[in-house]
Parts: C-alpha cells; structure tokens; sequence
C-alpha cells in the first residue's frame, strides 16, 4: 500500500501577517551621526557663541570696520594661487569638487583669499582708501579632528586692503589683542617678520643649506619639507624638529633695512599701546601670501608664554595677493580668529575658576498664561514687550500654571508674569518675584515700565 501522505496543519494566515507586521514595526530605523569633524552647536552653548559673535563685531565696528561676506564655494584655483601649493592646507586639507557644470571648485579653507577676489570682483580699488572690512562665518578643512580644531569651523576676523603702514598692522594686532579681552581672555601677542619676497627668498637658501646639513635629525615629514616648503619646518610642534630649529638661522638676520624699519615701527606702536608680545623668530604663518608683518595670539598664563596649544588668532600683511589673482598692487592685512578654539579657552577658564562649567545665561523674566484667551493675550503682551526692548522666556504649548513655574525656576527666571482668564478680564498681571514668592498685580499698560525696573534693578 503507498504512504499516507503527512497532511500539513493550515496555517493562520492573520496570525502569520500580525508576526510580519510587528516584526517590521520592530525594525530599528538608521539614525545619523554628523560626519567626523563636524559639530552642532546646542541651545546650551547658546551664551558663549552669541557673546562672543556680538562683542567681536561690536569691537570691529568700533575701530571702523565694515561688514564683508564672501561665497562659501570659490574656484578652487583662487586658493591654490595664493595660499600656496605645498602648504598643508592645499595639498592635505582643502574639500575640492567638480559641480555639474564641471569646473572645479572649492569649499573655502580660509577667507583671506575670497576677500581679496571681492576687492577685485567689485571694483573696491576705486572707494576710498584703504578699505577696512569684518567677516564672519563656517570654512572647511579636511584636518586631523581634535580639541579647538574641526573640519567645518568658523572664524571672525577683519582685513585692510589699500595702505602700507606699520600703524595699520598694530591697529589689527590691537583689534584682536582687545577683542579677546573683551571677550575675557588675556593673551599674549607672538610676532615676527618675515619681510619682503627677496629677503626670504635669501634667507631661505641659507636655510635650507642649514637644514639640510641636519637632515638626520628632523622629522620624516619636515624632512620631505625642505626642498618645497622650508618655512614651515620652523614653527613645527615636533619635538625632534625643535632641537634643530633652535640653532637654525633666523630670518631677522636677513631683513633688508626698509623691512627692519617697518618693523621697529610696528613694535614701538605695540609699545605706546601697552600691548604685550613676545619676539618669536620661528613663527613665519602657513600659507605663502604672507610677507612683513606676521603674528598669533595664545592665552596669556599668568604672564609665562605658551605657544603649546592652538593660536586663538593670527594674522599678518600681504601685500602681494591682491596683484597675484589679477588686481592691481595693493598692499593688505589681516588677522582671524577661531571661535570654537576662543569657546573652548572660555569653557577652560570657567572651569578653573568655579570647579564647573560657566552658567549659561538664560532669561531673567517668564512669561506664564492659563486658558485660550491667557494665551491669546500673552502672544500680543510678549510683542509689545519686545518692541520695548524686553524679551521674556515662555512655554506657550503648555497649559498647567504648575508645569510653566517649574520651567521659569530651570530657566533661573526672577520674576514670572502670570496671565489667566480673570486677568485678561480685570486688564491686569501678576508679576511674582521667584525667590520670596512675593506677587503683585499690575496693570497691562504699564507692564513694560514695571519689568524695565525690575531689570535695571
């Protein structure tokens, strides 16, 4: 007789869809980093950089600078012809792509460069000179991410285009010198000169002559820096590179008159203006367009020089760029500043003065309300203040009276202004003093007056 066949047992056909469908709703969905070296800036972070963007402009527009901004994307040959082919920010870090119509552009590494072409572009030749301008904003490098240092930063700085004078250079050193310490970082200036193109272009030979006799005892990357770029092996962090570029020729040595002159003179302005630096044979900047005048600006620590760390800014003349990508002979200078290396030395300071992170400023006044019509009111009461030059701290979206007290309380708020149905009604508010729970009703008219008081108070 044949085998009985073995009769499978129907499936539950809805028990079976409910597993494939709670098997998809169970299935994780992707989330995203930002990519390495990227960062987002957080509401929690809100006091540091609104601080220091608002007292860098304020200090620039005081010393007469005006607002500049530049495209993010340039030629990319705009930054290979003047910062330099066999600078680091060339040939390691710059994000170079094809766009759809094929050119090759670039996201800007720095904005020295895109200044100039500005100056250039617009016919800025023609205004009164020199041109004296303030920027602000993201540049990109693909660098090595650590503290201070990311691949998409930003930077303010401000540039003179149209005037050689040593006046000029210590009124940008000053510039930066003040803003950081308005800002409430003591620093201590680093400058040299690095003169003109002859007179580096005769250093250089005895430089490289000195190096190579050396050779055994640098660095494998500053040994592959001797031939095209001898200048930077100067200012290394290296400690093997150090030891040689001790005993290395230095470029002071090397200055024509004129370019001594024009430094003595920068130097005695720094001296009339009480601003401290120190002489730094070995700082010459990183990328070619520099000539003369050159600095950085590093934490001042308790009066002992440290150049260890990231410079919080720098600068120096460059007199010969605007001429490299196509103007006229202008001569310029400038400087820049990193702003998450000057947030991260605020954060520093803070904690080594309080044991904990600089509190972050938040509103000293609320803005409470109960029902729809509290709400209606509130919305029109809060533009009114605000016209007046008072900005409150609210929650809008919640209705308990308990829940919006306990957010004014996180919110480190004074005072609270209360707005329910039977003050709409009555046009008037409760205004409650946080600390002694102490409240008083005001009438809705002179709202703007009484808070005014308690803020001047």
């Amino acid at each position: 007789m044949p085998a009985k066949k073995k009769v499978q047992p129907k499936k539950d056909v809805k028990k079976t869809t409910k597993k494939a469908v709670k098997k998809t709703t169970e299935k994780k969905i992707k989330t995203y980093d930002p990519l390495r070296g990227m960062k987002d800036v957080l509401p929690k972070h809100e006091s540091y950089w609104l601080d220091v963007s608002r007292i860098s402009r304020s200090v620039a527009s005081a010393y007469g600078y005006k607002y500049m901004q530049t495209p993010v994307l340039e030629p990319a040959q705009l930054f290979i012809r003047s910062i330099g082919k066999a600078t680091d920010v060339i040939s390691k870090e710059m994000y170079v792509f094809e766009d759809r119509d094929g050119k090759k552009v670039a996201m800007r590494p720095e904005f020295t460069a895109g200044i100039a072409r500005a100056y250039i572009s617009n016919g800025m030749h023609s205004l009164p000179q020199p041109v004296k301008v303030w920027y602000e904003g993201p540049v990109f490098r693909h660098d090595r991410p650590q503290a201070g240092r990311y691949r998409q930063f930003n930077q303010f700085g401000c540039e003179t285009l149209g005037d050689r004078d040593p006046v000029i250079d210590a009124e940008l050193i000053v510039v930066a010198y003040n803003t950081l310490k308005d800002i409430g970082l003591e620093t201590l200036v680093y400058i040299n000169s690095i003169g003109s193109e002859e007179d580096r272009q005769n250093y250089i030979v005895e430089l490289v002559g000195y190096l190579r006799s050396k050779r055994a005892y640098l660095s494998e990357e500053s040994r592959k820096r001797i031939n095209k770029n001898p200048l930077r092996i100067l200012d290394s962090k290296n400690e093997q590179d150090k030891e040689v570029v001790q005993d290395a020729p230095q470029i002071l040595d090397w200055l024509s008159q004129d370019s001594k002159d024009y430094f003595m003179k920068v130097l005695e302005y720094l001296d009339e203006l009480h601003i401290p630096y120190v002489l730094t044979p070995t700082l010459v900047r990183g990328l070619d367009y520099y000539s003369d005048t050159v600095f950085e600006l590093y934490l001042d620590k308790d009066g002992e020089e440290d150049g260890s760390q990231n410079a919080l800014c720098a600068g120096g003349r460059y007199d010969g760029l605007v001429e490299q990508i196509g103007g006229r002979p202008t001569a310029a200078a400038g400087f820049s500043m990193g702003i998450e290396r000057v947030i991260l030395a605020l954060k520093e300071k803070a904690q080594q003065h309080q044991g904990k992170e600089k509190k972050e400023k938040q509103p000293h006044l609320f803005f409470a309300q109960l029902g729809e019509q509290g709400r209606r009111r509130a919305l029109f009461l809060m533009e009114e203040l605000r016209r007046e030059g008072i900005t409150l701290g609210a929650n809008l979206s919640k209705g308990s009276l308990k829940a919006q007290l306990e957010l004014a309380d996180k919110q480190h708020a004074t005072h609270t202004v209360i707005l329910g149905q039977k003050e709409v009604q009555d046009g008037t508010v409760i205004i409650r003093d946080m600390s002694s729970g102490i409240q008083e009703i005001v009438d809705q008219k002179k709202i703007g007056k009484k808070l005014k008081k308690i803020l001047e108070a």
